[in-house]
């Protein structure tokens, strides 16, 4: 079962030479730098095949860092609070 839940994984648009672009770098990064990564992995999200199923994943073990699902934390939290309200 667990492989199944992640075979999404092998079809990620993410994986290869961008894989950086997801996730902040270890050295501080200037605001605008950040956006303009995050707008580039945004980009390859909106190609991306699983891109539900990443999103899905990332609310699910309440991943805090990185692009997942072409959303980063701040508008994760957001989406969740917002899908939150819907259902009840």
């Amino acid at each position: 079962m667990i492989d199944e839940q992640r075979d999404w994984r092998r079809l990620a648009a993410c994986k290869g030479p961008y894989a950086e672009l997801f996730f902040p770098p270890v050295a501080t990064e200037r605001k605008e730098d950040k956006l303009a990564r995050e707008s580039d992995a945004k980009r390859i999200c909106g190609e991306c095949a699983v891109v539900n199923d990443c999103l899905e994943h990332a609310i699910s073990v309440d991943e805090s860092h990185g692009i997942w699902g072409g959303l980063n934390e701040s508008e994760r939290r957001i989406y969740v609070a917002k899908r939150s309200v819907m259902i009840r």
